[in-house]
């Protein structure tokens, strides 16, 4: 066995980084690594420090802040909102109005062709309009 980890307990006990439990070790955990990733050189031990860190900070917020994916319909409607466009303006992208409007009612899905050409017009990876599988 490693000495590295030798006592994995002991280590804890005397400050090591351990499983994030609550909102105040998370700012704790994060403030600490902002301090290490505006490090202009960091040294091994730190960039070890900045992914371990990393690692627990992400877990904690996936299991408590995960962000629901949105689903396609979804996504273009706001898009459609917030860039103050019609289902007109859509056309090109979906090949007709009614396209667009069946699209839009849930009453059809987007063909590859439809994903590539609103990932293009959007800026948007494709993995955003064609969600988890």
């Amino acid at each position: 066995m490693s000495t590295v980890l030798a006592n994995p307990a002991e280590m804890i006990a005397h400050g090591a980084p351990h499983v994030i439990h609550n909102d105040e070790e998370l700012e704790a955990y994060t403030e600490a690594l902002f301090r290490l990733t505006a490090l202009e050189n960091p040294s091994p031990s730190e960039l070890e420090a900045i992914e371990l860190l990393t690692l627990l900070v992400e877990r904690y917020e996936q299991t408590h802040y995960s962000i629901p994916t949105a689903d396609a319909v979804s996504v273009v409607r706001f898009l459609i909102e917030q860039q103050n466009l019609t289902q007109r303006d859509l056309i090109p992208e979906f090949g007709s109005e009614s396209a667009v409007s069946m699209f839009l009612a849930g009453q059809r899905k987007l063909t590859l062709n439809q994903v590539r050409k609103l990932s293009v017009r959007f800026k948007l990876p494709a993995d955003v309009l064609i969600g988890k599988v």
